[in-house]
């Protein structure tokens, strides 16, 4: 199957800035799209942004102007700039990763989480 391991999680002040990457391995033959999705305590999970194969990319209202998803289409890897960081943006963080295995098998697949918080 296809893991998933996420980094760059970690504490910040407020106005600060991380970046969040994720690296999928497996014997993958594409990954139509990677995302990032987050979960705050009490809270369901919600899409923070996702990006397609073609560079498509879509983000949730809140994260519009201050985070910025990329993706490395050779490396597997996707990549969640950060940036003017608040406290409502505290959460873990969760990548995840859609297309198909080199047995043409779909997959969907869902990183372990990295805890990001924001202090005022």
């Amino acid at each position: 199957q296809v893991q998933l391991v996420e980094s760059g999680g970690g504490l910040v002040q407020y106005g600060g800035s991380l970046r969040l990457s994720c690296a999928a391995s497996g014997i993958i033959f594409s990954i139509t799209s990677m995302g990032w999705y987050r979960q705050a305590p009490g809270k369901q999970r919600e899409l923070v942004a996702v990006i397609t194969s073609g560079g498509n990319t879509n983000y949730e209202d809140s994260v519009k102007g201050r985070f910025t998803i990329s993706r490395d289409n050779a490396k597997n890897t996707v990549y969640l700039q950060m940036n003017s960081l608040k406290p409502e943006d505290t959460a873990v963080y969760s990548c995840n990763a859609n297309g198909r295995l080199a047995t043409m098998a779909t997959f969907a697949s869902w990183g372990r989480g990295t805890q990001v918080t924001v202090s005022s």
